[in-house]
């Protein structure tokens, strides 16, 4: 190659070059020949081994370096900041370590440098301040440690600066973001950064996204935060912030995403947030604040607002269950009237206890046993009137432990969904038990709302056992990813969406919930989708809890011999006696993703002599992509390549997302639970991910 002088590009990526070894970079010394070349680009290859220091003898005419998605050890050479006229470097995701050379603020004319998901170390060098070019900063997924460099500041054009999961500290001055009148995009989320918030991130009027979570922020909410109108997602969650939900934020007129959820949050919220014309999700879960919640915009969309943990709350829409808001001074009558009331509904209560008992002879568990006063009671007559006798043209699906009927309650005018158990199927009793204990605690926009459970005896006088549920009109995942109808179709967007809200269960299972439950049987037929094609997951027959304080399982259970799961979903370690964990979930979550992507089962014909759906999908990335996505979406990809001939790079795009996508999943069913993804890494690169396809222009923000 060295004998082509007048080589001016060489972009040769997403191919199977190299050999992961040393030695596959020895042709870079014949390419310093090449003295007008002006890009080289060998990304998402498996190139091995490390950076020759013969890269500094590369032509300074080069401008765009791309070593990205390979398999490079080693440091990055000090000679790489001889390549003086370089416009973009990309050295992202490989197994760089060492820190990054001084000498790369020698590139005076860089303005994207991406060099996240390494193993890079030591400080951020304060010479990157003098890159004044520099529009794109990526620098997440490594190990930096320190401060952020003061010097950055010089760097006044930057548009997007990614700094999040590594290891930096300290406080961040006042004085670093003031500069940055063009940033749109900051992340410095996962870090261990300490202090107050600083205010001039006021004035960053362009900014679309800031990440600022899993930190050790503490202080008041700067109120001027709310002058940077043009923000869509405001992630502040786990930090220590303290006082009250800024009033500003109602200026926050294009937000869409809020989430303030574990921290140290008091008083009221605003009610203007209601009025906030595109927010679609808020989570304020865990804080400490007090009175009425609104009942307009977001507030009256229960799956997208999460307020759990603040016991003061009161008020909202009926559907979230609160209590109903008092005066803040009541008059001694009414406080003798109520205290009157209580005690009088209790010896009532009490008694009409007492008479079932007396008249069931214990043959049936009660209603109150089960499930608390603050769900609706049901009986046997009612559920069979709802569902006009258990009807057969009612059913709407089977399964181990019995059936599940559409009706219509005499209370409510929406549908509801009846599982009744077959109660002569042996571990049906256990299942209804199992879920009665799982989700009688539990409320979250993407699980399962369940309305009430009946347990009784029928007009033969059989025990009787059935749950009730909010009815899921759009079916379940399952018939959208298998079922071949025009009309059940799911485009990447929408999968998308329905990833991150079966991860947003899983993780709300596994961390937020008082106690945490397992779910064990995770697959796209326990996935539904209600009108507006959010996610809910459902069925948790199999759910295990364990103990908060040890992560042990509980008393009711036992072995791993009690686990059934559905094949090809269930992690290999259940089958190796392994007790039953968290990660196992994780596995279940990263299989339904590989289905969502290649719209194969892991119990597809297909998958013989060793080969597995992981396997599969592993094996394919990042270049093989293509000849395994499911064929639906590779129709979706082609008719937006024709319709949209302005951007020629539209497909590579959406193509680098499905990538992104099936990393996640592939990350999540790793065979070894220790090597698997948490589910909160899950949900940040789906966010990521998604973000990246809405910056296409061809989706929308509607789920519809």
């Amino acid at each position: 190659m060295g004998n082509l002088k007048n080589l001016l590009v060489f972009n040769a990526p997403a191919n199977d070059l190299g050999s992961g070894k040393a030695g596959d970079f020895d042709f870079l010394s014949s390419l310093s020949n090449c003295s007008r070349l002006q890009h080289l680009g060998i990304e998402f290859n498996r190139f091995g081994g490390v950076i020759p220091n013969s890269i500094a003898n590369l032509s300074t005419s080069l401008r765009i370096l791309t070593l990205g998605g390979n398999q490079i050890a080693g440091s990055i050479p000090e000679g790489v900041g001889n390549l003086v006229n370089l416009n973009r470097m990309d050295m992202r995701e490989n197994f760089l370590v060492g820190e990054i050379p001084i000498s790369i603020g020698n590139l005076q004319n860089l303005e994207g440098l991406n060099l996240i998901s390494n193993h890079l170390t030591g400080k951020i060098p304060s010479s990157i301040g003098n890159l004044s070019r520099l529009t794109e900063l990526y620098l997440s997924n490594n190990k930096f440690e320190g401060a952020i460099p003061l010097s950055l500041r010089d760097c006044k054009n930057m548009q997007k600066l990614h700094l999040s999961y590594n290891k930096l500290n300290g406080s961040i001055p006042n004085q670093l973001f003031g500069a940055f009148e063009s940033l749109a995009y900051l992340t410095f989320s996962h870090n261990s950064f300490t202090g107050l918030l600083p205010s001039d991130l006021s004035n960053l009027k362009n900014l679309v996204e800031l990440y600022v979570d899993n930190n050790n922020f503490f202080g008041e909410i700067p109120k001027n935060l709310g002058e940077s109108s043009e923000l869509t997602i405001l992630f502040m969650e786990k930090n220590s912030f303290q006082g009250n939900i800024p009033q500003s934020f109602a200026s926050l007129r294009s937000l869409e995403y809020l989430d303030l959820s574990n921290n140290n949050l008091s008083g009221t919220i605003p009610p203007e947030l209601q009025k906030l014309p595109f927010l679609v999700s808020l989570n304020i879960s865990f804080n400490h604040l007090e009175g009425e919640v609104p009942k307009g915009g977001v507030f009256k969309n229960v799956s997208g607002f999460s307020f759990s943990g603040n016991e003061k709350l009161c008020g909202g829409i009926p559907e979230i269950e609160l209590p109903k808001c008092f005066g803040k001074v009541l008059s001694t009558k009414v406080i003798i009237a109520v205290i009157f009331s209580i005690l009088l509904g209790s010896i009532l209560a009490v008694l009409l206890v007492y008479l079932s008992w007396r008249r069931k002879c214990g043959n049936a568990l009660t209603h109150v046993a089960l499930f608390d006063d603050g769900f609706l009671r049901l009986s046997y007559k009612e559920l069979l009137q709802a569902t006009q006798g258990f009807a057969s043209s009612n059913l709407v699906g089977s399964g181990s432990f019995g059936s599940v009927y559409k009706g219509v309650l005499h209370q409510q005018e929406k549908p509801v969904a009846v599982k009744v158990f077959d109660l002569q199927n042996r571990g049906a009793a256990r299942s209804f038990m199992a879920e009665c204990k799982a989700l009688r605690k539990v409320r979250h926009r993407n699980l399962l709302k369940i309305i009430t459970c009946c347990s009784s005896i029928d007009y033969q006088g059989n025990d009787f056992k059935a749950l009730v549920f909010e009815f899921m009109p759009n079916g379940s995942l399952e018939n959208w990813l298998h079922e071949q109808h025009e009309s059940r179709y799911l485009n990447l967007a929408q999968r998308l969406d329905i990833a991150i809200d079966v991860a947003n269960a899983i993780d709300y299972l596994h961390h937020d919930s008082k106690t945490l439950i397992v779910h064990c049987d995770l697959k796209p037929t326990n996935v539904l989708l209600d009108d507006d094609m959010i996610a809910h997951v459902s069925d948790f027959g199999l759910a295990k809890l364990l103990s908060s304080d040890t992560g042990n399982l509980g008393t009711d259970q036992t072995s791993s011999s009690m686990i059934n799961g559905t094949i090809g979903y269930v992690p290999p370690e259940y089958g190796m006696s392994g007790a039953v964990t968290p990660e196992g979930d994780i596995y279940s979550y990263g299989i339904l993703l590989l289905e969502m992507i290649t719209g194969r089962r892991p119990t597809d014909d297909f998958f013989q002599d060793g080969l597995s759906l992981h396997h599969f999908c592993k094996k394919a990335l990042p270049e093989g992509l293509k000849e395994i996505l499911d064929f639906r979406l590779l129709e979706e990809i082609d008719q937006y390549r024709q319709r949209i001939r302005s951007q020629p790079n539209l497909e590579e795009q959406i193509l680098e997302c499905l990538v992104s996508f099936t990393k996640v999943g592939v990350a999540c069913s790793a065979e070894v639970p220790g090597d698997r993804m948490s589910i909160k890494d899950a949900i940040i690169e789906l966010h990521a991910t998604k973000a990246r396809l809405l910056r296409t222009g061809v989706y929308t923000r509607d789920r519809g």
